[in-house]
């Protein structure tokens, strides 16, 4: 498993996303893919399912300190008074003392930026995550995070073949923060696609794998893939057995599309 070093922490690129996987369904994917030899979970207050996220892991046999594991905070939850108790409550269902990783999971355009932030910090003053990140800002709004002062390892973004995230890659590289791809996979969009398909025949690989694998070989970039299949969970971690050349790379980076969006909700913020 490849890892990127975040702030002296080795954070393996590619984790489990638990977006619409709830109860046994949730409890048995984290278990699988633990035993599977994934180490990096990513979950959410908005995904309802941090009792079932946690219980996997206890249930696993996996030592806590040897799971990455991300929560985010929900847009309502970011104003002062509701900011710590929720990530108290997430903590309790997670059945941990902390997280290594917390999010802000959207911007709250009624809360200012320097509010959420000045929460996150507090989160982890209080040593209740060991690392914070943002999820869906733009370079607008990453601006401002970062005159706060806060040292965000990431931002959580959807990123995929068909969406060009190049104006943020670039400034999440010049300021040394990495990227998580989430709907890295394009919600399965990406199967069938005819690039994709004549690299996979190549190194007898599907195109997911290969989408996979094009994330991973980019500097700073991690790539969360969920699934509800065990069958694709072991194939979305066997990526690490070949290499794509520049060339190839170049290939697939040519099917990125300004505005190509599966995930843009009425409160999203202006995209770069």
């Amino acid at each position: 498993m490849k890892t990127i070093q975040l702030q002296n922490t080795a954070v393996p690129a590619l984790g489990l996303g638990t977006f619409q996987l709830e109860g046994d369904t949730a409890l048995n994917m984290v278990q699988a893919a633990l035993a599977m030899g994934y180490r990096h979970i990513d979950t959410a207050q908005m995904y309802n399912n941090e009792e079932a996220v946690g219980a996997a892991i206890k249930a696993s046999g996996v030592a806590r300190q040897d799971v990455f594991l991300t929560t985010k905070v929900l847009p309502s939850n970011l104003a002062k008074k509701d900011f710590l108790p929720s990530v108290e409550e997430s903590l309790r269902k997670l059945k941990t003392d902390a997280v290594d990783l917390l999010l802000i999971h959207w911007p709250n355009a009624e809360v200012p930026v320097a509010e959420y932030m000045g929460e996150l910090m507090k989160a982890r003053e209080k040593g209740y995550t060991r690392h914070i990140g943002v999820s869906n800002h733009t370079t607008a709004l990453l601006d401002q995070v970062l005159a706060t002062g806060a040292d965000i390892i990431t931002n959580q973004v959807e990123y995929h073949p068909f969406l060009s995230q190049d104006k943020l890659y670039q400034y999440l590289r010049a300021h040394g923060i990495a990227l998580t791809a989430y709907s890295p996979i394009a919600h399965g969009k990406v199967m069938g696609n005819a690039t994709l398909q004549q690299l996979g025949e190549k190194y007898d690989k599907n195109e997911v794998q290969i989408t996979l694998r094009w994330l991973l070989q980019q500097d700073g970039v991690l790539a969360i893939p969920r699934t509800s299949k065990e069958s694709h969970l072991q194939s979305n971690i066997d990526v690490f057995d070949f290499e794509l050349t520049q060339e190839e790379m170049q290939q697939i980076d040519a099917l990125k599309q300004a505005d190509n969006r599966l995930i843009s909700p009425s409160f999203a913020p202006d995209w770069d």
